[in-house]
């Protein structure tokens, strides 16, 4: 299983980006994703989960009502839209799956990781 991360930038505060994470080698309509974030000296923190095949999905509250999580399960892809961007979310950003459709706010419950994607936030 190969989870690819991609959409990061720069945006200034008040901007969107939209995050991508891919996947391969599997099939993963049971699988959960969980997006996390690791700003500089940081650990890395938990930022939403879903089960990949949709359903309800579980935000961090500093990122409720600014991002959103929804997917192409054609393309294997589950994306983050992140709008209202503040410097605080400056981070890599992180996807990473788990073959068990029970979402979890824990880094070490996934299995697979993306490499990161970078968002920076100029105020």
């Amino acid at each position: 299983v190969q989870l690819q991360a991609s959409g990061g930038g720069l945006v200034q505060a008040g901007g969107s980006l939209r995050l991508s994470c891919t996947a391969s080698g599997g099939t993963f309509n049971s699988y959960a994703v969980g997006w996390f974030r690791q700003g500089s000296g940081k650990e890395r923190e938990f930022v939403a989960a879903s089960r990949w095949s949709g359903g309800s999905t579980y935000y961090a509250d500093s990122v409720k009502g600014r991002f959103t999580v929804s997917r192409d399960n054609a393309k294997n892809t589950v994306y983050l839209q992140m709008n209202s961007l503040k410097p605080e979310d400056t981070a890599v950003y992180y996807c990473a799956a788990r073959p068990d459709s029970l979402f979890t706010t824990t880094t070490r419950a996934y299995d697979y990781w993306g490499q990161g994607t970078e968002v920076t936030v100029s105020s």
